[in-house]
């Protein structure tokens, strides 16, 4: 498996996924600078992150059900070039509805990118194969979101916020011209579903408990990351009211538990059941929820719990995210892109939605951010529960 073709077709996967989570929090640190150029509360800009997400997790219908199609590698282009026009429209026209206009066609962008991620994984392995896979991209993906919120502070603080956007147009080029280079397609012609309409195949895919129970799993679990980077930013930048390079670093802190996490569940996938990896990722998230909630309801706003509590929170992220995929997606190597889509499509469309709701809530304590991400964890357990009656063969979900 991790021989001659793995590698390209890793690292290529690797930088397709860092265009978008980039794009998704390296304005993060830039928040107040950003409100103060619009002359907006800075709550206002947790509004960027919903209007980026719901369109990346829309176009994911499409691009999914399209690569079935026409293949892997024109899908990704046509995403990339949809973002690098999404880029220019927050450059070019300044003021406040482009920045949102351009997050919205950034995110049809890279839309292609997620679901494609997650998609040629799946056309080259399976069983514990894919597993095993998915938790080494993830691991890699990781680096991005890590060096994303650092970049962006020291690029404010160095020239503006707007020096953040010019990066992410310089990186998807790049990006776009290594996949036009080096991607080699990963579904053969043979392969493609010609003659399969859309609708069946989002049927054949959603209809499947154990794809049910997973995509739930996935969609709390990513809502309460993406809500925490949303309301990390207004909690330390404007209530603690912490420097860019500051918040920036204080950002990043918790990522690495996501690394350590994906590590362990690829450690751990030929060793346990994937219901005893859901369980542990399930503490993992419980915990880190309540380490932000309880100061909250003390009335406290502490960097050191948001920090803490969300490093905690990423662990069983990084554990359950890998694990959750390769158990949803691998009944289906006839509809791996429509498979895909749907996965990344409705746990960013969902995360985009509660981060909305997310902002239509005063965000002077982190009484709210505990809450929310407490809520999404219940959420998780109940859809374990929906997979051990329902969705999942005995022998995967065994505990």
């Amino acid at each position: 498996m991790y021989r001659h073709s793995f590698y390209p077709l890793f690292f290529l996967t690797i930088l397709m996924v860092a265009v978008g989570q980039m794009t998704q929090t390296l304005y993060v640190p830039s928040i107040p600078m950003m409100a103060g150029d619009f002359h907006v509360a800075s709550g206002q800009l947790q509004a960027v992150m919903a209007c980026y997400l719901i369109p990346y997790g829309l176009s994911q219908f499409v691009y999914g059900p399209l690569s079935d199609r026409i293949g892997r590698r024109p899908v990704l282009i046509i995403g990339m070039m949809i973002f690098l026009v999404g880029t220019l429209t927050i450059q070019l026209i300044p003021s406040f509805t482009a920045l949102l206009a351009g997050s919205l066609i950034q995110g049809l962008g890279t839309g292609a990118g997620g679901a494609m991620s997650r998609t040629v994984m799946r056309d080259r392995y399976s069983g514990a194969e894919l597993n095993r896979a998915n938790s080494l991209v993830s691991m890699g993906v990781i680096f991005s979101p890590l060096l994303a919120p650092v970049l962006g502070g020291w690029l404010t603080e160095l020239f503006n916020w707007r020096a953040g956007y010019w990066f992410l147009f310089g990186f998807c080029a790049l990006t776009t011209l290594a996949l036009l280079a080096w991607f080699g397609e990963t579904l053969p012609a043979s392969a493609r579903q010609h003659s399969l309409r859309v609708g069946a195949a989002y049927r054949h895919v959603l209809g499947n408990p154990r794809f049910q129970g997973n995509l739930l799993c996935l969609m709390a679990t990513f809502a309460g990351l993406a809500v925490f980077e949303a309301a990390a930013g207004v909690l330390l930048g404007d209530v603690l009211k912490l420097s860019a390079r500051t918040v920036s670093v204080l950002f990043v802190l918790p990522l690495p538990g996501y690394l350590f996490g994906a590590w362990l569940s690829a450690r751990l996938s030929f060793r346990l059941s994937q219901g005893k990896l859901m369980r542990l990722g399930i503490a993992f998230l419980a915990l880190g929820s309540l380490i932000i909630l309880v100061p909250g309801l003390l009335g406290m706003v502490s960097a050191a719990s948001l920090v803490g509590g969300a490093a905690v929170y990423f662990i069983g992220s990084g554990i359950l995210y890998p694990t959750a995929t390769s158990c949803a997606i691998e009944p289906f190597p006839g509809q791996a892109g429509t498979a895909g889509a749907v996965l990344g499509g409705m746990q960013n469309l969902g995360a985009g939605v509660v981060t909305l709701l997310a902002a239509s809530f005063p965000m002077t304590g982190q009484v709210t951010l505990g809450a929310i991400m407490t809520v999404m964890v219940l959420i998780v357990a109940l859809s374990f529960v929906w997979l051990r009656h329902h969705g999942a063969p005995h022998e995967q979900m065994a505990v």
